[in-house]
């Protein structure tokens, strides 16, 4: 097994495409590059931080490889938006792929570059390639959070949904 680390936007909204993937084993929502051990969502959205609301996957690189994450993830979010994604605002939500290995960063970075030079988006592709760094599971309520309040995620996820169908 493997492990991926991705920010785009609230967590919520990144779990369920990647869990529905063959080959990954599991995905927690959690919080990760900032200066406070364990936070909680509360400090993390108190800006004082430093945190990204965060997904960790662990994968099978033999049914789904890193490369195929990646691409998922380019299609969960809008790439342009360095500040937020959709109506989460702030530097707790911004988009980062957190490499955890060189062969990670140079998959990532290619394919950032691909992105760029598809011409699929105007604006500059702003999502930052950072080195992962630690990872603290956010509380059990935020956890498959899609299955377990499957009409507050509708509505959570309705502008997000509409941008992807336009996009992707």
């Amino acid at each position: 097994m493997q492990r991926a680390i991705f920010a785009g936007g609230c967590f919520w909204c990144m779990v369920q495409p990647f869990d529905e993937q063959p080959g990954i084993y599991s995905v927690v929502s959690g919080y990760t590059g900032g200066h406070v051990k364990n936070p909680t969502y509360e400090q993390v959205c108190s800006h004082t931080t430093g945190h990204t609301e965060a997904v960790e996957i662990i994968f099978d690189p033999e049914v789904i490889s890193y490369d195929q994450l990646v691409q998922i993830y380019w299609q969960q979010t809008d790439p342009t938006d360095a500040m937020g994604q959709f109506q989460d605002r702030g530097d707790n939500y911004r988009p980062v792929i957190f490499y955890l290995n060189d062969e990670q960063k140079e998959i990532a970075e290619k394919s950032k570059r691909e992105l760029q030079e598809s011409g699929r988006f105007s604006q500059p592709i702003v999502t930052k390639i950072e080195p992962a760094q630690p990872f603290y599971p956010a509380e059990d309520y935020h956890q498959d959070y899609y299955k377990t309040h499957p009409d507050n995620f509708s509505r959570n996820h309705a502008r997000r949904a509409a941008f992807l169908k336009e996009k992707w």
